[in-house]
């Protein structure tokens, strides 16, 4: 998992409340259990004009001009504003995926459903909670200038502004530690792997007979 410490890029202002996963990555998508291939159809309804099915070219496809990610001022954004119960919905892993693989690597909401944000964490994600009013003057600010870039620091747990304004968030300390390290549930049991060894390598010694089927199978 890629490691997460400091993120200073363009932010894309999302302006709707209660954006579903539905939306975030359509369930026509979800055939896939693979963590690529889901970044050209995040918010597909909402990009595209026609209707999107898997495998389809989409540098083809007719865009909907007026939907935030498709206009220029906002190309490689990478910190996505959204507002209150951003994720709600089914509890699909695709979403985080498909944020990800687009270009995010933070969304910053005064809420969000709780699956979505414990998926976010385990995918390398960082969904940064602020107060409603300072959620409204960063979408303020971002309409207002072209090229709004915020910094988000997880060692610090601050927000800054283009102007040095800083907003602090809360994050738990496990998954702080996660994401600074770049650990997902994998990565956290293989830093274990010399003790699961080792035992592995005693509990051969004590019951041979087990092993031996295991590998007779």
């Amino acid at each position: 998992m890629q490691k997460f410490t400091v993120v200073k890029g363009l932010a894309a202002p999302l302006d709707r409340a209660n954006v579903d996963t539905d939306q975030i990555i359509p369930k026509q998508f979800l055939k896939s259990i693979k963590r690529i291939g889901f970044g050209v159809n995040l918010f597909d309804e909402w990009r595209y004009l026609d209707e999107g099915y898997p495998g389809q070219d989409c540098s083809t496809r007719p865009l909907n001009t007026e939907f935030v990610l498709n206009q220029p001022r906002y190309q490689g954004a990478s910190v996505l504003l959204a507002r209150q119960n951003f994720g709600c919905g089914s509890s699909r892993e695709h979403a985080p995926w498909a944020l990800d693989e687009y270009g995010f690597r933070a969304v910053i909401a005064s809420s969000y459903a709780d699956i979505f944000f414990n998926n976010c964490f385990k995918n390398g994600m960082l969904p940064v909670i602020l107060e409603e009013a300072q959620v409204d003057q960063l979408f303020r600010e971002c309409f207002a200038s072209e090229g709004y870039e915020i910094t988000v620091d997880l060692e610090k747990r601050q927000v800054i502004t283009p102007s040095g304004e800083a907003f602090g968030f809360e994050v738990d300390d496990f998954r702080r530690h996660c994401l600074l390290n770049g650990l997902d549930d994998i990565g956290l049991t293989l830093q274990d792997g010399d003790a699961i060894k080792a035992f592995e390598s005693k509990a051969q010694l004590a019951r041979p007979w087990v092993f031996n089927s295991l590998h007779r199978a």
